[in-house]
């Protein structure tokens, strides 16, 4: 049954039917008709199967019906898109028979011009004979009327041209002597792919290029582009392999682009006018600094009657000012400056690009700063903010971070040469602070805990290691900088204590596998006092607070574990069943520090001990060995303090007995464990500490003492520990 909104679409376009079939079509179009309803109501006036058979196939012939229809009506749309396309493509070639006429028509005019001006030629050849010189040499000078026609010419010219290219109307009038020289089509290729992007035209003019687009929809008409000087522009000749040939690459800075010309001869043409058009160029600035450099004529000052004039005019003369000096700025490396960097910074040549800046301050450094000198200054300065930015991406940390601190070497000394340390310092600690947490991010998550941290201890701090050297060796002149490199590397051990800290102590590990890997970092990070840097005051700083959480849980278990054993403990001697256990158990007292653990075993697997104290010495002995891994001073009133809480339950577990015990034989069992406790077990954990800690702990030494079997109160039901 359809939808709702079906209705109307798939009775939209059916003729007319019988009676019953006009009636479900104008039911099922209505504005109003509700599928559900239609359907209960249908449901309740059906006699039954059959009924509703029926009309179900009434709908689908509804259905198809409709299908045809539309079908009819897609064929019908299709034969006018086709007319359609038609009547565009008549249009089409009606337009572009209207532009070969007016083509047509342009050049008639121009070659009646051209007539009409050999027509002035013959009349006045005195005329015809400067300007034929003017066209070979465009530097030779002309009167100033035939000067103002060829000015005017190429203005006409250029502006014809231009007049077709969208949104460069502003250009004629910044430069009045700007003049066309060369113009074509190419077609521009990407230059890493080598794949087509566009049709373009090219106007190159006295002092600059200009690239345009074409527009799609209209012949002979262009978009602006690009507009690129020539000072700043280098043409290189790109060598043919089929099929890309008769191509040539412009650089300029940060870009360069690939051009393809119609054949070879284009493609020479266009690097020839190129070349000649930038050294006409050259040679026309060239001789304007001349020009300005030349030393202007002081006027002439009136004669004076004063006698005392003639002396001071002699002592002038004698004393020639510093102001009369004049910097030659016509030598060709100077001339050629601004492109040699263009070209050096787009074939990625830093230290050529600096060793010519260094020579040209070599250069200027103690000559006057004159109008010549602060614009070539300025186009130098261009150039050096476009070198400082191309150094200051390949620092960036978007760049490759594949070949370690080295690989950051050569942007960071151009810099530094560039008087950029403290730019240079501060993008050589980002790069490497991205490189480090890249390797830490990339490190697999073992499913061992201990052989992650080694990794990641390893990746870390080798970095740190090889980022201090490198730095030591780039700015080894520079000490203000060390101060940044103490501050970044805080930070990296920052980064590297989240991560190890997420997996060590997050992750709710052993206080075994903690003080492992704790004592792993600590090693390696002793290795960076080779180069005299010791951060091992910071990763103690930094995770101090997961080892206290680490220690005050572990003891909260051992308290926890202490305290269900003490609750079923029957105070019955152990019975190790076969010799090995209880050779097994004595190596374990042994390695615990217990050396007088024979004189508590008795005849063939018997122990004089209750499993409860035995366990406790153990699990005691075993926290006190992993907390002295993971000590630093910072954590001695922790470790001391879990130490008695531990120690406390077992005393008083044993001092209650006392009390509560009626049974001579074990209470006399008792006894011997107390004695166990306090004689063996307490000395040996106060020695242990005193040889990891360095000193002696006196509220262990107090807990003992005040914990002795003679200040117990015999008739007490309680302790009083």
């Amino acid at each position: 049954v359809p939808g709702g909104g079906s209705g109307g679409i798939m009775a939209l376009s059916l003729g007319e039917g019988g009676g019953g079939g006009s009636r479900l079509r104008r039911q099922l179009e209505s504005g109003g008709f509700a599928a559900g309803e239609y359907v209960k109501q249908l449901s309740q006036q059906s006699d039954g199967d059959r009924d509703l058979q029926e009309h179900r196939q009434r709908i689908q012939a509804l259905s198809e019906e409709t299908a045809q229809s539309l079908k009819r009506n897609v064929y019908q749309n299709y034969r006018q898109f086709i007319e359609t396309a038609r009547e565009i493509s008549y249009l089409e070639s009606e337009m572009y028979q209207l532009s070969h006429i007016l083509t047509e028509q342009k050049g008639i005019m121009e070659a009646v011009t051209q007539a009409l001006l050999l027509q002035a030629d013959r009349d006045d050849p005195a005329l015809g004979a400067r300007r034929a010189a003017a066209a070979a040499d465009p530097f030779l000078p002309l009167s100033a009327k035939d000067a103002a026609a060829s000015e005017e010419g190429r203005q006409r010219t250029l502006t014809t041209l231009l007049e077709k290219v969208e949104g460069c109307r502003d250009l004629l009038p910044e430069s009045p002597g700007k003049y066309l020289v060369y113009n074509g089509d190419l077609v521009e290729y990407d230059a890493d792919h080598m794949a087509q992007i566009q049709r373009v035209h090219a106007f190159l003019m006295n002092d600059c290029l200009l690239v345009a687009t074409a527009l799609p929809n209209r012949r002979g008409a262009y978009r602006y582009d690009a507009l690129y000087p020539l000072d700043g522009l280098a043409v290189v000749n790109v060598k043919d392999n089929p099929p890309m040939k008769d191509m040539f690459k412009l650089l300029m800075f940060p870009e360069s682009r690939i051009f393809q010309a119609e054949n070879a001869k284009i493609k020479k043409e266009w690097l020839e006018v190129l070349e000649e058009t930038k050294r006409n160029r050259a040679l026309s600035e060239k001789r304007r600094l001349e020009q300005e450099a030349l030393p202007r004529p002081a006027p002439t000052p009136p004669e004076s009657t004063n006698p005392f004039d003639e002396d001071e005019e002699e002592e002038e003369e004698e004393e020639p000012s510093a102001e009369e000096e004049v910097v030659d700025l016509s030598l060709e490396w100077i001339q050629e400056l601004p492109e040699d960097l263009d070209v050096c910074i787009a074939q990625r040549d830093f230290e050529g690009a600096v060793d010519l800046l260094d020579k040209l301050n070599e250069y200027l450094g103690d000559k006057p700063v004159s109008q010549p000198v602060k614009e070539l200054r300025a186009k130098v300065d261009e150039r050096v903010r476009q070198l400082t930015d191309v150094l200051v991406f390949e620092l960036s940390p978007d760049r490759s971070l594949r070949g370690g601190p080295r690989a950051t070497r050569r942007a960071v000394s151009q810099l530094i040469r560039l008087g950029q340390s403290t730019k240079a310092c501060e993008l050589f600690l980002k790069n490497r602070a991205a490189a480090v947490q890249t390797a830490i991010r990339q490190l697999r998550i073992e499913g061992a805990t201990l052989l992650y941290i080694h990794k990641l201890c390893h990746v870390f701090f080798t970095s740190l290691l090889e980022t201090a050297r490198e730095f030591e060796t780039d700015f080894a002149g520079n000490n203000g900088c060390y101060s940044a490199f103490v501050v970044w590397a805080r930070s990296s051990m920052r980064m590297f204590v989240d991560a190890f800290s997420k997996q060590v102590f997050d992750s709710k590990e052993s206080l075994s596998t903690a003080a492992e890997c704790v004592k792993v970092a600590k090693e390696h990070c002793k290795q960076l006092s080779e180069i005299g840097l010791d951060l091992t005051f910071i990763i103690h700083a930094l995770l101090v607070k997961d080892i206290k959480g680490a220690l005050q849980s572990y003891k909260d278990i051992i308290i926890e574990a202490t305290k269900h054993r003490n609750s079923e403990e029957m105070w019955r001697k152990m019975n190790l069943m076969t010799p090995e256990a209880l050779g097994k158990l004595r190596e374990e007292m042994r390695s615990c520090g217990v050396g007088n653990f024979d004189q508590y075993t008795g005849d063939d697997c018997w122990v004089n001990l209750s499993y409860t104290v035995v366990a406790f010495t153990k699990q005691t002995m075993a926290f006190l060995e992993e907390a002295l891994k993971l000590y630093f001073p910072e954590l001695h009133m922790v470790l001391l303090e879990s130490l008695v809480e531990i120690i406390l339950v077992a005393v008083q577990h044993v001092d209650y007995s006392l009390r509560c015990e009626q049974d001579p034989e074990k209470k006399a069992f008792i006894r011997q464990n107390a004695s166990f406790l306090y004689e063996t077990v307490l000395p040996v954990v106060e020695k242990r500490f005193e040889e990891g800690v360095g000193k002696p702990a006196k509220q262990l030494q107090d807990l003992r003492n005040a914990s002795r079997l003679m200040r117990v109160n015999p008739e007490s039901t309680t302790s009083v520990v």
